[in-house]
């Protein structure tokens, strides 16, 4: 029997970011001895390593894989997950090189995986798995401040990073910068305020500008601005949770949140706040009150909606659907969730695509911020907050004895202000996010070949690497 097209879909994320790569890449003016070198994955690295669990002793398997060292140390986040494989790692990995280029993080890109579903696993036996997968990396060399740097990722996130640090301590006793291995900590173990949500609101930055953009909304016959528009979210963890958040708090009505084990929907608009209080009470997003729910998790991708922000895996939306989504912006907050099939589709339906390779850069955006303030060994705002707030202080009490008026107090206080950590970061993220949308669309507006944002994201990530190498004398 003949296979449907559907059936036939290529879905191995390795040869779909080599795709995208290659399409970009035919439309910019580089030698192809330079294409190649930006393309190919520099060095992978994969492990086996047993641990002791209970009674019984199991072997795991592991990859970390280096897309790029253009710029050190590379970055890139750490997966558990069953479905993690040595393509996926590799094809992640240049993802990371073409995001930390498009945002400006001066990183090569990287990603590493553990093939495990920590659901199965009690803490003590995730610490075990994770501590020895560290010291696999530290005997080859692919962690490291100034060489690898990992961060969270599918399956993993503050926990893990800060016994990963202390692992790696523990091999380097006398190391200064030993905190700037990994991101993502706690705060307390060296991390940054803002880190866990960054990727949230990187995407709630991205699809603001998009919306503030009317000659792109134009061009897609998208009405209407940001606040009320309907939204909808595959994945509650901790980007999904944040995003749905955020972009509550900017207007908008969240219509449908999946997970894993199904979907809930209601149109008039669920709570993010008691949908987390429902799930951490029944441990379930499911039979929600007020809202429909289905043990599809597909089902959310199908729903009526303004946005739809796919934010679990990869190859969420493919041939097999691409002609029943019904959202006009598509904000891709995971890593692949769209095919080429399925954009094909979706394009051809005039519906906006935001790609991952921008949209959910927050993440390592705020890891550079961590790495930075590991490095220099200080808190953001802690040497200005009280100088400006003094500064803003006697100007002021100046306004108030030349209008011969007093200021209420809470006016006054949020205009003494001085800066805390967690607004620098997201000062600086959403200015990144910002910058990068332009460069990105600036392509997308005056290339005429450019048909879309995510081939426009590419060129910009191309040019940028191949810049680097140039710079380098590696090529003329």
């Amino acid at each position: 029997m003949k296979k449907s097209a559907a059936a036939r879909e290529d879905l191995n994320l390795n040869h779909i970011v080599s795709r995208q790569f290659d399409r970009a890449a035919a439309l910019v003016n580089q030698p192809q001895g330079l294409l190649d070198q930006i393309k190919v994955c520099n060095s992978v690295y994969q492990v086996q390593f047993p641990v002791k669990l209970g009674n019984r002793v199991e072997v795991f398997y592991g990859w970390r894989a280096e897309h790029s060292q253009h710029k050190k140390p590379v970055k890139g986040g750490i997966r558990y997950s069953r479905m993690v494989t040595q393509d996926e790692v590799m094809a992640l990995a240049a993802l990371m090189t073409y995001k930390c280029a498009i945002v400006n993080a001066p990183f090569g890109g990287s990603k590493g995986g553990i093939c495990f579903s920590p659901r199965n696993y009690s803490a003590d036996q995730i610490e075990k798995i994770t501590r020895r997968y560290t010291a696999e990396l530290i005997k080859k060399g692919f962690i490291g401040p100034g060489i690898d740097v990992p961060a969270p990722d599918y399956g993993t996130g503050e926990r893990e990073m800060a016994w990963i640090a202390d692992t790696y301590d523990a091999f380097h006793p006398q190391g200064l910068d030993n905190l700037a291995c990994v991101t993502g900590k706690p705060v307390g173990q060296g991390g940054v305020r803002g880190r866990t949500e960054a990727t949230g609101r990187g995407v709630q930055f991205g699809i603001r500008e998009a919306f503030k953009d009317k000659e792109l909304l134009r061009r897609f016959g998208i009405r209407g601005a940001l606040e009320g528009k309907r939204v909808a979210v595959q994945g509650f963890g901790n980007v999904g949770y944040h995003v749905a958040k955020f972009l509550e708090e900017d207007g908008c009505r969240i219509v449908a949140i999946g997970e894993y084990n199904g979907c809930v929907v209601r149109p008039a608009g669920i709570s993010v706040a008691k949908l987390a209080a429902h799930r951490a009470r029944t441990r379930s997003i499911l039979n929600l009150p007020g809202a429909k729910s289905s043990r599809d998790p597909s089902a959310v991708l199908e729903v009526d909606c303004d946005i739809l922000i796919p934010a679990a895996l990869e190859n969420q939306l493919t041939l097999g659907n691409a002609h029943k989504i019904k959202a006009r912006v598509i904000a891709e907050a995971a890593n692949g969730p769209t095919t080429p099939g399925a954009e094909a589709v979706l394009l051809k339906q005039g519906a906006l695509i935001i790609p991952d390779v921008y949209l959910n850069a927050g993440g390592v955006t705020v890891s550079y911020f961590e790495w930075v303030k590991n490095l220099s060994h200080m808190r953001y705002g802690l040497m200005e907050k009280r100088f400006n707030e003094l500064s803003q202080e006697r100007l002021v009490g100046a306004v108030e004895n030349l209008t011969r008026r007093a200021l209420s107090a809470r006016l006054k206080q949020e205009l003494v202000h001085g800066a805390d950590e967690i607004e620098l970061v997201n000062s600086g993220l959403e200015t990144a996010m910002v910058l990068a949308y332009r460069e990105i669309t600036e392509i997308f507006k005056r290339r005429k070949k450019v048909t879309d944002l995510r081939t426009a994201a590419f060129i910009c990530a191309i040019e940028k690497v191949a810049t680097t190498y140039r710079e380098l004398g590696i090529f003329p």
